[in-house]
Formats: C-alpha cells, sequence, structure tokens
C-alpha cells in the first residue's frame, strides 16, 4: 500500500474496501450479515459460499489477533436466503481503535446492507445461565470506557430492534431451541472478572459479560440498520466459577454448542 493510512480518512478508507468488494462480487442488499463470535466460526459450514475474502485482501480492513477469529468475510446462502459472514472481529483490548471496531459495521452500511445479527461469547453473570445456553441481548451496559457520541433514535427503546428481536423469539420458539432474554455488559478486557465484578454487574442488572458488541450494535444503529445480538453463554462469569477461565474453556464450550447455536442462526436467516 502506497499511502499510509493515517493519511486516510474514513470516507476513503470505507470507499476503497467497498470497490474492492463490489469487483469481486455482487452483493445482495437484502442479505442478513452476521458477525461470528469467539470460537462460533463453524457456522460457515452450513452456508453455501459463493465467495469468501480473507480480511488481508481488502484494502483498509483490521484483520483479528485473537484466536477463534479468523478474519473473513463469506458472502453465500442458507435455504436461498442471502447472507454475509463476518468471521472474525477486532477488539479495544487488543489496542484497536473505535474506527476499527466498527470499520465492518460501516463497511456493510456502504454496500447497502441493512440488517446485522451480532453473535458473541460471553459468560453467565445471571445464576441460571447455564454454558452452553443462548440469550438474546435485549440491552446492554457500555462499561468499556469508551463510547460512540451517538442517542437512540426516537421512537426506540435500545439500540436492538424490537421487530428483529421478536422474529428471533418467535424462530427459537418454532424450532424448539432455548432462548433467554438480557442486558449485556460490555467490558474492554482482556482479563476475566474477579467474582466482586461480578456482583456488581448483576447489581447493575447484567445478565451476560463480553468484551464485544456494544459499539458496534451503536455505530449500526446509528445508521439506521436492523440490530440484534445473541451470546452463547460458554461459561459462568469467571469470578462464579470455581476453575480458572481460559480462552481456550471458551472455544472448547463453542465448539461442543456449535450444532444449536447453528441451528438457530440458520433459522433465523431463513426466516428474514
Amino acid at each position: 500500500m502506497s499511502e499510509s493510512l493515517a493519511h486516510k480518512d474514513g470516507s476513503e478508507r470505507l470507499n476503497e474496501a467497498a470497490q474492492f468488494i463490489e469487483s469481486r462480487t455482487r452483493v445482495d442488499k437484502r442479505a442478513t450479515a452476521v458477525v461470528l463470535g469467539s470460537g462460533l466460526g463453524n457456522f460457515a459450514e452450513k452456508i453455501i459460499t459463493h465467495i469468501t475474502l480473507d480480511a488481508a485482501e481488502i484494502p483498509n480492513f483490521p484483520r483479528p489477533s485473537v484466536a477463534g477469529h479468523h478474519g473473513k468475510l463469506i458472502f453465500g446462502n442458507i435455504g436461498g436466503s442471502p447472507v454475509i459472514l463476518i468471521k472474525g472481529r477486532v477488539h479495544l483490548y487488543e489496542g484497536r481503535t473505535i474506527d476499527d471496531i466498527v470499520f465492518y459495521v460501516r463497511l456493510l452500511n456502504a454496500l447497502g446492507v441493512k440488517t446485522l445479527v451480532l453473535t458473541n461469547a460471553a459468560g453467565g453473570v445471571n445464576p441460571s445461565f447455564n454454558a452452553g445456553d443462548l440469550c438474546l441481548i435485549t440491552d446492554h451496559l457500555n462499561l468499556m470506557n469508551v463510547r460512540l457520541h451517538m442517542a437512540i433514535a426516537a421512537g426506540k427503546k435500545t439500540f436492538y430492534d424490537d421487530q428483529l428481536c421478536q422474529l428471533i423469539k418467535k424462530t427459537a420458539l418454532k424450532n424448539a431451541i432455548g432462548l433467554h432474554e438480557g442486558v449485556y455488559a460490555g467490558v474492554l478486557g482482556p482479563s476475566y472478572e474477579t467474582r466482586a465484578e461480578v456482583q456488581l454487574l448483576r447489581r447493575l442488572g447484567a445478565d451476560a459479560v463480553g468484551m464485544s458488541t456494544v459499539i458496534e450494535a451503536t455505530a449500526a444503529h446509528s445508521l439506521g440498520m436492523r440490530v440484534a445480538a445473541i451470546s452463547l453463554i460458554t461459561n459462568k462469569a469467571a469470578g462464579l466459577a470455581d476453575e480458572k477461565l481460559s480462552h481456550e474453556d471458551v472455544q472448547l464450550v463453542a465448539e461442543a454448542s456449535k450444532e444449536k447455536f447453528a441451528a438457530l442462526m440458520c433459522a433465523i436467516v431463513q426466516a428474514l
């Protein structure tokens, strides 16, 4: 690349990435975009793939460095319904900026995509949540010490689209897939929570905790996109567990839960 990213403004970076993607494939604006969280990349095996683009190919696209985040954009369909998978995201704890975190959200919007389902691996703060459970995020707490200066749109209660969330709940019920509802606490990381921090999160109203999603959801909502988010509960939040938690443990639970997660996501995409 002949020109440093430091000398490019955000719109120029987005335009370069969008033009590259449009030169490689026709983007179906009806597509549901799905962001795959830690260890959830196996869902990609369920779609009929048209083309896969590596993050390294796409101009200016931030590349993940965390295990379980592969940095790929996959364009395809499920049962004839168009879908775009973002397989891997970047995080603030990797030393990334807010612009890096939301780059793919703004890119999807620039490509005309208007429906976004975020997924993540999360710790269960609610004591009734167990490893392998799924939780629809109804609202969030931004505890990352950074935030976008964007408000919830008039007439909306949260950043998450009510009609889209209702569709997801009905889809889960129709397919006999258990789905909790709750508030997600987004924290900076990368260390897991202490017992005292988990107790504080519970008092604040959190049901699950993780290190992503809230900034992306805020950005997508501000752009007029329909947003929903689903957590795979991979563990009791670190402070509630007797054993020491590791990222490898999170990935193992995600692997064990992949069929249930994939079944729900396939049903959601086909229902949209």
